[in-house]
């Protein structure tokens, strides 16, 4: 099977140059932090992070300062499904930061469990988190872009699995394929404010929470199923954020950009 390394760190081109970005559920070593660190190397001027855990997010906005040498990063705790918590978020950045060009919507929560074995109440809070707080962020961002009338954009988190089956992921994958379809569909009205919303949809990225969370061997059947035979790195998924969230991505919205190797 191959196993090929990871390419070698690709340093910032400006792509974001002057932009400020919201980013959800941001602390801690996986796709949030990753984008926020990308953000900040390719020039954004200011950068709000958010997530539930207070003390990992104090960690989390030090340890972007002193990573990438930005001034203005800023931290707010939030649940993305308390309404309250969201307009709070969104109202704080846009007060730190004097307007949001960017958000992204990184919140998710995934289990594993049998359709058969599952409660209602294990398939709710996947939902809420990842498909109504996706709907949640984005919702209200809309409103406060389209009233400031200077356009914007949203990247929303989703994951090939929203194509793509898998076993004991029929909550996850339902969510994902909704931030889909949410996408498409909010895409088509903000484009009247010119307001862009893309998604980017991975398939497998290997960070301390998920090698702590999924057992050893279904990580490595995981990976096997990919043709360059390894995991994404979580920079390599902030990559294809920070193409989405710039100005090369300018015509595209609606659009859901796989960032899978996956065979077949």
């Amino acid at each position: 099977m191959i196993d090929l390394k990871a390419p070698a760190y690709v340093e910032g081109r400006n792509l974001i140059a002057g932009k400020s970005v919201l980013i959800t559920a941001a602390a801690g070593a996986g796709i949030g932090f990753s984008a926020a660190v990308r953000a900040a190397e390719e020039g954004a001027r200011a950068i709000v992070i958010s997530d539930i855990h207070e003390g990992r997010l104090e960690k989390a906005v030090a340890a972007l300062k002193e990573q990438t040498g930005l001034a203005e990063v800023y931290g707010k705790v939030g649940n993305v499904v308390v309404e309250e918590d969201v307009q709070g978020l969104i109202g704080f950045a846009e007060e730190k930061m004097n307007g949001v060009d960017i958000l992204i919507n990184n919140a998710g929560l995934g289990t594993s469990k049998l359709l058969v074995d599952m409660e209602d109440e294990e398939w709710d809070k996947v939902i809420n988190v990842t498909l109504n707080g996706t709907m949640r962020m984005t919702r209200h961002m809309m409103k406060v872009m389209r009233d400031r009338g200077q356009g914007g954009v949203i990247v929303n988190n989703s994951s090939v699995l929203g194509w793509r089956a898998q076993k004991e992921q029929a909550h996850y994958a339902a969510a994902k394929a909704g931030v889909m379809a949410l996408t498409r569909c909010a895409a088509v009205e903000a484009a009247e404010f010119n307001v862009r919303i893309n998604a980017v949809a991975p398939s497998i990225v290997f960070h301390p929470m998920l090698l702590k969370s999924a057992p050893e061997e279904l990580l490595n059947e995981l990976k096997s199923k990919e043709a360059y035979g390894r995991a994404a790195e979580a920079w390599e998924v902030a990559n294809v954020m920070m193409f989405l969230a710039s100005d090369y991505s300018s015509y595209m919205t609606g659009e859901i950009l796989s960032c899978s190797s996956q065979k077949g």
